[in-house]
């Protein structure tokens, strides 16, 4: 993978910086300004619906445009190689979530509780479990590419997530946050949650593109469209950023170690759920072009809806907020080196098209 670094775009090598920048300046404003930071804070959708209206509106400008890219026609091609396809569902439905909940619950309910207590352990495990009951959608698209990933069957699998996504998304998370945290998950915020940061968006996008794609064609849409929303896109989500650690300032200036500490799980979930994915397609037979961009839809996250998820149940300032924000501090470097892992063991595959 020597030539992942070239062929990535400036924001999306650097990502990492810019959320540690975003980290920065955010802490600076909550520190510097806290009067402004209580305002924006305050603004929700309704009194005590923890439902933050800047932070709603910044995320489903990140969501639409990533839905515009979704094309369930797609579907109809799964039955061509659907050992890929079994595979990932069952990393990403039936591993995923329940691996990050075991995690969670064994480092911050026991491993580092001495060091953040009883009451930031349930955030925390709520955090993470959130952060991992969503498959990654859009930054799935770039990982593949730079892994040589089969980008039809990519669509393919990323489709076939986001479908179940709608159903099966607000039952795990309120399973697993209840288990294994404690705390009280509404689930009616979750359906809530869903609607808003899922359906509304995914209707919307598959209405725009099927108009648009009639009216204008394919290419125009791809070319021209789409990519108008790249730079919407990345300064909503650094706003995103910058105002919930601003809205984290106290925890993080008081509590900075924690975010290493929250990094700890994140890192093995991910590292174990690519390399399960991984091995399974080894051992199925799946072609290269297939199973890589599985192993990366199984490690990373759909970390939009994370956020969103984790300030609608407990808060912009809570604890859960803050471990889903640290799932994107890091999400970038580990997914470079899943990618560059996959390329470098290509030959462990078959190189033709399989029925996998």
């Amino acid at each position: 993978m020597s030539g992942s670094e070239k062929r990535l775009g400036v924001f999306e090598r650097y990502l990492s910086v810019w959320v540690a920048g975003c980290m920065v300046l955010g802490v600076g404003l909550g520190k510097a300004l806290p009067n402004l930071v209580h305002v924006l804070r305050g603004l929700e959708f309704g009194q005590g619906s923890q439902i933050n209206i800047p932070i709603a509106v910044l995320i489903w400008m990140m969501i639409y445009p990533m839905m515009l890219k979704i094309d369930f026609a797609s579907i109809r091609r799964v039955g061509q190689r659907p050992r890929g396809v079994f595979v990932t569902l069952f990393v990403n439905w039936l591993v995923k979530p329940f691996s990050m909940a075991f995690l969670g619950w064994l480092f911050f309910r026991h491993l580092f509780l001495p060091l953040i207590g009883p009451e930031l352990a349930s955030q925390y495990i709520a955090g993470v479990i959130i952060l991992a009951a969503a498959p990654c959608t859009a930054m799935v698209f770039v990982w593949s590419y730079l892994s040589d990933g089969d980008p039809a069957y990519t669509l393919v699998q990323v489709s076939v997530n986001d479908l179940i996504m709608l159903v099966a998304f607000a039952p795990i998370v309120k399973l697993l946050v209840s288990g294994t945290s404690g705390l009280e998950v509404p689930f009616a915020v979750l359906l809530y949650s869903v609607f808003v940061f899922v359906v509304i968006p995914l209707v919307a996008g598959g209405v725009s593109r099927r108009i648009l794609i009639h009216r204008k064609g394919v290419e125009w849409f791809d070319t021209r469209f789409v990519a108008r929303f790249a730079p919407l896109t990345v300064i909503a989500l650094l706003i995103t950023l910058v105002m919930i650690f601003a809205f984290q300032a106290d925890n993080i200036t008081t509590r900075w170690f924690h975010v290493v500490l929250i990094a700890v799980p994140i890192l093995i979930q991910v590292y174990f759920n690519s390399s399960l994915t991984y091995g399974l397609m080894r051992l199925l037979g799946v072609e290269y072009a297939v199973a890589a961009p599985g192993a990366l839809i199984g490690a990373s996250n759909f970390f939009e809806l994370a956020v969103a998820t984790a300030i609608a149940l407990y808060g912009p300032g809570s604890g859960a907020a803050l471990a889903t924000v640290v799932g994107v501090l890091v999400e970038v470097p580990v997914m470079l080196s899943v990618c560059r892992v996959c390329v470098a063991t290509r030959h462990w595959f078959p190189s033709a098209p399989a029925s996998g």
